[in-house]
């Protein structure tokens, strides 16, 4: 097999926290603690969660947009994980981002046009006002916009519509890359199939790359190629999109897909209720952190963190279920 286009290594990612006037160090929020991913080119990786798990800090530290605490990012075998302000303009037209709020990524004061064609001027500087305003409509057009809405605001445009726009300044730079931060979980329901049907087509047509960061699971069982699961700050279970739907392993996975909602069968997969909340990292609980809401914890689980091991090959999970 040949080498991920993406691999985070052993990824940690802590905020210091300071108290009294002198400002001592009290403690570390542990956002993200110890992830390791790989993606393979032209492959689409699904990274789930509950709010507050550390994915989308991970994504945001793939695009430097983030420190990182310690650990590697490596993008085509090159370390970009501590390449600095410069370093990160350097890897802008190889890795680019979707917000979650289409408005809020979108400058107000400018025309969607200006947007977008300032993203192609950066992938090509060399390119006369005709060929950039040319390439412009073009990629408004690949989205599913129009020609006449490069002279639009922002505001002019619907939720899904402002999505679009950021997919064509994503694109507009050709990236190897692009990381979905929850993409459609801000749109209306009936909007959501239209934006992922087109990150499909645009992965098809232009040879991308995606990790798809989300927490609705019929999403990246639609859209993903492989999925890694992740509960507070670590990968709890990772495997192919059909091992994981199949065959859950951890009980953290197997409580998330008892609560997609299916068409199925009375005595199929029954809804599992964990106990409790998503504990703060600031106060990690002991062992295994899921132990406190798992229904199948022993001995072992509260005081021992389990290692991500393979159970199968290509499916591997951080439970002690699975010695």
């Amino acid at each position: 097999m040949s080498d991920p286009l993406l691999d985070i290594e052993d990824l940690k990612i802590y905020y210091p926290k300071y108290k009294g006037l002198f400002r001592t160090l009290d403690y570390w929020v542990k956002a993200v603690d110890g992830v390791s991913l790989r993606v393979r080119k032209g492959s689409v990786l699904g990274l789930v969660g509950e709010s507050g798990c550390g994915k989308t800090t991970t994504g945001k530290a793939v695009i430097g947009l983030l420190p990182v605490t310690s650990g590697s990012i490596r993008f085509k075998g090159k370390d970009v994980s501590r390449s600095g302000e410069g370093g990160r303009l350097t890897n802008a037209s190889e890795i680019q981002i979707i917000f979650q709020d289409p408005y809020a990524s979108l400058n107000p004061k400018m025309r969607i046009g200006g947007i977008i064609a300032e993203a192609v001027v950066v992938r090509h500087p060399e390119w006369t006002k005709q060929e950039v305003s040319r390439r412009t409509v073009e990629l408004l057009e690949m989205v599913g916009l129009h020609a006449g809405d490069e002279e639009k605001y922002s505001h002019e445009f619907s939720g899904g519509q402002r999505q679009r726009i950021g997919i064509a300044r994503a694109i507009a730079v050709e990236p190897e890359l692009i990381i979905c931060d929850e993409p459609v979980s801000a749109l209306d329901v009936s909007v959501q199939a239209g934006i992922i049907n087109l990150l499909m087509d645009l992965r098809q047509k232009n040879g991308l790359t995606y990790l798809i960061i989300a927490h609705d699971l019929s999403v990246v069982r639609y859209i993903s190629d492989e999925v890694a699961i992740m509960y507070l700050g670590k990968i709890v279970e990772n495997g192919t999109r059909d091992e994981i739907f199949a065959k859950p392993l951890h009980p953290y996975t197997v409580s998330l897909l008892s609560a997609v909602p299916e068409i199925r069968p009375a005595d199929s997969r029954k809804r599992i209720i964990l106990e409790g909340d998503v504990p703060s990292p600031v106060h990690r609980p002991p062992g295994c952190a899921f132990h406190p809401r798992c229904p199948k914890r022993f001995d072992p689980c509260d005081k021992e963190i389990p290692p991500l091991k393979d159970v199968t090959p290509g499916h591997s999970t951080a439970c002690w279920l699975y010695k």
